[in-house]
C-alpha cells in the first residue's frame, strides 16, 4: 500500500466524505469503496458463493432493451450516500463508458448479496436508503445451507417503503416489470 492512501477512513473535509469524493481517490486506493452516511466502507474479500451468485444473476438476468445489467458500480443517493450494490439494473441511457455512479433515477432493480461483515448494512441500512431514494425494486440475495435464498421486494410508493414479494430457493420466478425465471444451482456458473 503506498503513502497516498493512509487515511482512508479519516474524515474528509468538514468532519465527513461526500459523494464526489469517490471519484477523487487515490488511483492505488481500494476497489469497492462505497459511502454510507458520510463514512468510507470498504468490503472485505468476497466469498466464493458471493462471487458465483453475482455471476449468475449477471448471466440470467434477461431485461428488455431499455434497461441492462451492471455490476459493482456505485448509486449516488445523496451528498452523504454513494453505495455499491453487487447488481443493479439501469436505464441503458444512463449507461456511458465514462460514468462512475447512476442517479436512483435511472436504478430500477438494486441487488445485495449479503456476507458476513454486510449484513446489516444489506438487511437494514441499504434497503432504506434505496426505498427513501424511490428505488423500484430491491432483492437480498442470502445462503442457507449453502445454497441461495433470494428474498425480493417493491416499493410501495405511497409510504416509500418496501413490501416484501417473495422468498425464493430453488427457482427465483417474479415480475419486475417484466418476467425473471432464475434457476439458482449455482452448479451451472461454478465450473
Amino acid at each position: 500500500m503506498s503513502t497516498a492512501w493512509p487515511g482512508r477512513l479519516r474524515p474528509g473535509p468538514a468532519g465527513e466524505w461526500t459523494a464526489d469524493m469517490l471519484d477523487h481517490l487515490p488511483l492505488d486506493a481500494l476497489r469497492h469503496v462505497e459511502l454510507i452516511d458520510g463514512s468510507l466502507i470498504t468490503r472485505s474479500p468476497q466469498t466464493g458463493f458471493h462471487m458465483l451468485m453475482l455471476r449468475l444473476l449477471e448471466q440470467s438476468l434477461r431485461p428488455p432493451g431499455t434497461l441492462m445489467a451492471v455490476r459493482e458500480m456505485t448509486v449516488t443517493l445523496g451528498v452523504r450516500q454513494r453505495p455499491e450494490p453487487d447488481i443493479l439494473l439501469v436505464k441503458r441511457s444512463a449507461f456511458s463508458t465514462k460514468i462512475t455512479s447512476f442517479r436512483p433515477e435511472d436504478v430500477h432493480l438494486v441487488v445485495e448479496v449479503v456476507s458476513d461483515e454486510s449484513s446489516e448494512r444489506d438487511r437494514v441500512t441499504k434497503p432504506i436508503k434505496y426505498s427513501d431514494a424511490g428505488i423500484k425494486h430491491f432483492w437480498r440475495v442470502e445462503q442457507e445451507d449453502g445454497l441461495a435464498v433470494v428474498s425480493t421486494f417493491e416499493l410501495e410508493p405511497v409510504v416509500r417503503a418496501y413490501v416484501p414479494t417473495g422468498i425464493h430457493r430453488k427457482r427465483l420466478q417474479t415480475n419486475i416489470g417484466f418476467d425473471v425465471d432464475i434457476d439458482l444451482h449455482l452448479r451451472q456458473v461454478s465450473g
